[in-house]
């Protein structure tokens, strides 16, 4: 069963499908549903539970906390499906708390629990490409492993459940610093009347590379932030970061800066640009669109 059919859940579904298994797919918006079976084949179902009903393994990419206990929790939703000895594995971005208290209620009916959300953006899910961050049982790894192999580029078991979340946590604060710099590069090269698209290529092939560079930097340059993970997006996985970091006691200065950054972003009606777009608020500070 795989539920959440996004950006995301949309192509992850059809990997497993082309890789043999028997999907059943469920989502909030039965047009989305209706659409996957039209392009991949497959069963659409009428909830989740029903998506799960005799499903070895039911599979979840979700956008926040509460989209994640509706649909796992809520009337008709996977626990009501899920036999004994099943395992859920959810994809969704979501805090390291509900993680861990879904492993536990799933745990008191014999239903393995893991964690994997997973890092590649859009582009990464349609080619089968994903970096998944695997948190949970040793058992209910193995499991889910062969499984996740449809579209994973990596995949390790990072810790219990919860894990997952905490290490996907990293990766954003990582991505966050490294897309201001670049920004912040790209408006120095600017303002000192060099040849941007010239010295960002160079510096793609030295020692201030990223992925973020490589792939971003001629569609900011030409002002198009339509290529991927969203800023409302972000927004809320920085939120989930720094109120974990709130309670380890740790300071994250850079990440909460850029997080005010991505509020200027989407004050600006950039809410639904990529995260890419940090270098439009650099070139119009203080505009509100």
């Amino acid at each position: 069963a795989f539920v959440g059919l996004g950006n995301m859940g949309f192509p992850m579904a059809g990997h497993l499908l082309r890789a043999g298994h028997p999907v059943t797919v469920w989502n909030r918006t039965p047009a989305r549903a209706d659409a996957w079976v039209a392009e991949y084949g497959g069963r659409r179902a009428g909830n989740a539970a029903e998506a799960a009903a005799g499903a070895d393994i039911a599979l979840t990419c979700v956008g926040r906390d509460s989209d994640l206990e509706a649909v796992v929790l809520g009337p008709g939703g996977l626990l009501d499906g899920l036999r004994p000895g099943s395992l859920l594995v959810d994809h969704s971005t979501v805090s390291a708390d509900l993680s861990r208290r879904l492993a536990a209620i799933l745990g008191e009916r014999d239903i393995g629990f893991v964690d994997a959300p997973v890092s590649g953006g859009q582009q990464g899910a349609i080619n089968g490409q994903l970096s998944i961050f695997c948190g949970g049982a040793d058992d209910d790894i193995a499991r889910a492993a062969p499984v996740l192999a449809a579209y994973a580029r990596a995949q390790a078991h990072v810790g219990p459940a919860g894990s997952g979340q905490l290490a996907k946590m990293v990766n954003q604060i990582c991505v966050a610093g490294v897309i201001q710099g670049v920004a912040e590069g790209m408006h120095f090269a600017q303002h000192a009347g060099l040849d941007v698209a010239q010295v960002m290529a160079l510096v793609g092939q030295g020692a201030g590379s990223s992925w973020q560079l490589v792939n971003r930097h001629q569609t900011m340059l030409a002002g198009e932030y339509d290529h991927g993970f969203a800023v409302d997006w972000m927004r809320k996985d920085l939120d989930i970061v720094l109120a974990e970091a709130g309670r380890m006691a740790l300071e994250l200065p850079l990440t909460a800066t850029v997080n005010d950054f991505y509020r200027d972003v989407q004050a600006m009606g950039g809410g639904r640009w990529d995260t890419s777009s940090l270098l439009r608020r650099l070139q119009h500070p203080g505009r509100k669109d």
